[in-house]
């Protein structure tokens, strides 16, 4: 028995360069809880083009919202081929009924614990409308291979996730919503085996919302990774970068680069909560905190909440350029389905754009309180122009001087190629 999963893009007139994609670890997942009786085929529409007469039994779809119409349209057109359709992800997640108007079977939630029942009541004819098993236990191993063309991407990156959960509820956030208000742990044994079955792999990227979501743990974690000689990056919260013995034990164990989602410098958030008067002193410190032990910072900032207005822009990408930051991600605050800012804006009759195509974080889908959308979009795009300029890149990156060949290509090749789609 044959069974396709797929990971729809969002335009397919607009593909990323493949160098800079990750495989897609919930479809690799999916296929390890697979029984071996199975046999699987993965698609990245990414990657590769998806044959709609594929040779299959089953098709199982992955997505969040800003691709959900695209899955959607997979759903039908492998319907009218005589296909079961399954789905699951964060957006199917939040919104089942709407998925099940294109779709066989919703998969709500994490797939573990689930998706053997999937097949099985596939196979005996009575494929239910929705699985859903809250908060699966991680203590199984499920084995992963990693795509074929993996040493074909830029720095050889592969996924793994150690962890699952966020206790801070983001207003913005679907996190806690899919994965749980707390942070629950997969066994150290279990991680490092799946490490070591990787082989000769350049870099691991650990897709957990916070690497160091408890400090003790992370610390037996980190000691156990010296050994194994590997590279990584990783996020976390600026309270666990105070640690001297932790980021000490991220330098040596390989440790390159930490994502840091500062989110606003106008709004405090509880993850990033300090004692100091001042806030964006303590930002500052914490950047200068992660050079000195050779580890290069990426940090996030999301434009759009009410206490922005134009001077935002400007303001954010000086403070990324002050601190000589060698990576940042901005992103266009988006009213997610499922969060409390989606029920809020709601509420306000903010929101002006419900296509789901457009929630990718690069457009504004409500009305800004104190700047236009226009503003908002345009700022945006200003924004990754200005950060990523060479002058911008030569200026931060000699003032960092942190790991130069991963953060002097990186830099350059967003300045060449774009990682962007114009709103």
């Amino acid at each position: 028995m044959k069974i396709l999963l797929i990971s729809p893009c969002k335009d397919p007139d607009y593909k990323r360069p493949k160098c800079i994609m990750m495989p897609q670890l919930a479809l690799h997942l999916i296929a390890g809880l697979t029984p071996p009786e199975y046999d699987v085929k993965i698609i990245e529409e990414e990657i590769e083009d998806i044959n709609l007469d594929e040779e299959c039994d089953i098709v199982g779809l992955s997505c969040m919202t800003s691709n959900a119409p695209r899955a959607y349209y997979f759903a039908q057109e492998f319907k009218k081929r005589g296909k079961k359709v399954v789905i699951g992800g964060v957006h199917p997640t939040i919104l089942p009924d709407e998925a099940l108007q294109y779709t066989d079977s919703v998969i709500i939630g994490e797939a573990e614990g689930v998706w053997e029942q999937v097949l099985e009541d596939f196979k005996n004819g009575r494929l239910q409308k929705k699985y859903h098993k809250p908060y699966p236990s991680l203590e199984k191993y499920v084995h992963i291979k990693h795509r074929r063309d993996t040493k074909k991407r830029l720095f050889n990156v592969v996924p793994v996730m150690t962890t699952r959960g966020c206790p801070y509820n983001c207003d913005f956030c679907c996190v806690t919503t899919f994965f749980g208000n707390t942070y629950r742990f997969r066994p150290l044994a279990s991680i490092i085996e799946e490490i070591e079955s990787f082989g000769n792999i350049q870099c691991l990227f650990f897709q957990d919302d916070n690497i160091v979501g408890d400090r003790s743990q992370a610390k037996e974690f980190f000691h156990r990774l010296i050994p194994l000689n590997i590279r990584w990056a990783g996020g976390t919260t600026l309270a666990t970068l105070q640690d001297e013995e932790l980021l000490a034990l991220m330098r040596e164990s390989g440790c390159m680069s930490m994502f840091v989602g500062l989110e606003s410098l106008n709004r405090p958030f509880a993850k990033n909560s300090n004692q100091l008067h001042d806030r964006i002193e303590y930002y500052y410190k914490t950047i200068e905190r992660l050079h000195a032990y050779g580890i290069m910072a990426y940090v996030a900032f999301i434009f759009g909440f009410d206490e922005d207005d134009i001077s935002v822009f400007e303001k954010t990408v000086q403070f990324a350029k002050d601190a000589c930051c060698e990576g940042a991600a901005f992103h266009v605050l988006t009213p997610y389905p499922g969060t409390r800012l989606y029920k809020k804006l709601n509420h306000e009759g903010r929101i002006c754009i419900k296509d789901w195509q457009y929630y990718d974080g690069e457009h504004a889908v409500f009305h800004p309180k104190r700047m236009s959308l226009q503003e908002l979009e345009e700022g945006f795009t200003w924004a990754i122009k200005e950060f990523y300029s060479m002058k911008s890149i030569v200026q931060r990156l000699w003032g960092s001087r942190t790991r130069p060949f991963f953060a002097i290509p990186w830099n350059v090749f967003i300045y060449f190629d774009g990682h962007f789609k114009q709103p």
